[in-house]
């Protein structure tokens, strides 16, 4: 173990490091950061934030193989930070593992709504999650849909084989009745079908998902005392530019008296499960 001061010493040069790391970040020196966050790494390698900060130079770089690395350090000495769980999540979309990489923002956006609920970064991070879903979702819909128009033809095709076997070997006076019942069966066989894709069709969200100021599906609704249930960021910036009231009731209220709306959360999140294009909706 090193001698006190001596600790104290690196600690003190490593912070400068962060520091002009960060001037040449906001310079768009992407390297010359790089190269001070990695010394800053090297004299306190169990700093978080400094393998966050490289990480995100070389996301600036394009280079997604170390941003997953720095974040999965991060990560270790710090399972609390919301900007690595971000990246690693926007890392994990961008090699199309959309599950993985929803896991990870979700992390990020339920961390970054308790530090910040109406920040920008909580805005941010939502937006990225949608996408993942959204592709996750995208996917697997096309998926279903060549997997029922396979199914389907190969069902026509059985009918219509079927059908002429039968008719070769019916009486003249019975071919009409046969062709008849067919042509039903092939009708049935489509609506069952449509029926059957009918869920990867975009339709209006219930009202009762949607927050009644935005009018877009809840991502964090939050209650009042008089029962009125609103986003929590869009409440929270009713609070603080408009005024301490309901904005529907008028009633006076305090952020404190925001209570997270469980059960409306619960429903969105099994709507958004059984229909992915809502994420796209907002």
């Amino acid at each position: 173990m090193p001698p006190v001061g001596a600790a104290s010493a690196a600690t003190k040069q490593a912070e400068q490091l962060r520091q002009d790391g960060n001037n040449y970040f906001k310079k768009d020196k992407f390297g010359a950061a790089i190269d001070a966050y990695t010394e800053a790494i090297v004299l306190c390698p169990n700093v978080a934030i400094y393998w966050t900060n490289r990480a995100l130079c070389h996301r600036k770089k394009d280079d997604w193989s170390r941003v997953e690395e720095d974040c999965r350090r991060a990560i270790e000495l710090d399972r609390y930070s919301v900007k690595a769980h971000y990246m690693l999540g926007l890392t994990l979309r961008r090699r199309q593992e959309f599950s993985e990489g929803a896991k990870e923002l979700e992390k990020a956006l339920d961390l970054g709504r308790g530090e910040h609920p109406n920040g920008y970064m909580v805005e941010e991070i939502w937006q990225e999650l949608a996408k993942a879903k959204y592709l996750e979702w995208e996917l697997e819909s096309s998926k279903r849909y060549w997997d029922l128009h396979t199914l389907k033809e190969a069902c026509e095709v059985a009918l219509n084989e079927k059908h002429l076997a039968d008719v070769s070997q019916m009486e003249e006076g019975l071919v009409d009745e046969a062709v008849e019942s067919n042509a039903r069966h092939l009708t049935a066989l489509d609506y069952v079908f449509r029926k059957a894709a009918e869920e990867d069709m975009p339709t209006e969200v219930p009202d009762y998902l949607c927050c009644k100021i935005t009018l877009v599906i809840f991502r964090d609704p939050v209650i009042t005392p008089s029962g009125s249930t609103y986003e929590r960021a869009v409440i929270l910036d009713h609070l603080q530019r408009v005024g301490k009231f309901d904005p529907l009731t008028r009633e006076p209220l305090d952020q404190s008296q925001l209570i997270p709306n469980l059960a409306i959360k619960e429903a969105v999140a099994a709507y958004l499960e059984k229909h992915g294009w809502a994420y796209k909706m907002d």
